[in-house]
């Protein structure tokens, strides 16, 4: 079964780190772009970041830029999103994707998600004190 999985959200208080993985079953991420997605209650669904496994190149949309960074690791098929000094306006579901390097700077950029391959089920992250 081809699936991508979500992990490591939770509460944290304004200010504080959290660190979400995404690991792939089923499938390789060595051919894919991945990228971290959120939606927030009443919200869009709106791009945050992403990687590609190809060469490594990186994307940040503003609101993620200086304060997330994302890595891959190609052994354990795993992405990771560290995400520091967060904000309550970060409180959203976030989902990673996997789809061509195009279809999803489509995504982040133009909010065109049709392209997509796989999406996981998403993750909570709570920023609240």
């Amino acid at each position: 079964q081809l699936q991508l999985v979500e992990s490591g959200g939770g509460l944290v208080q304004p200010g504080g780190s959290l660190g979400l993985s995404c690991t792939a079953a089923g499938f390789t991420l060595d051919y894919y772009t991945i990228g971290w997605f959120r939606q927030a209650p009443g919200k869009e669904r709106e791009g945050v970041s992403c990687i590609s496994f190809n060469d490594g190149s990186t994307y940040y949309a503003d609101s993620a830029k200086g304060r997330f960074t994302i890595s891959r690791d190609s052994a354990k098929n795993t992405v990771y999103l560290q995400m520091n000094s967060l904000k309550p306006e970060d409180t959203a579901d976030y989902y990673c994707a996997a789809g061509s390097h195009g279809a999803i700077l489509a995504g982040m950029k133009r909010r065109y998600y049709d392209g997509i391959n796989y999406w996981g089920k998403g993750t909570l992250v709570t920023v609240s004190s």
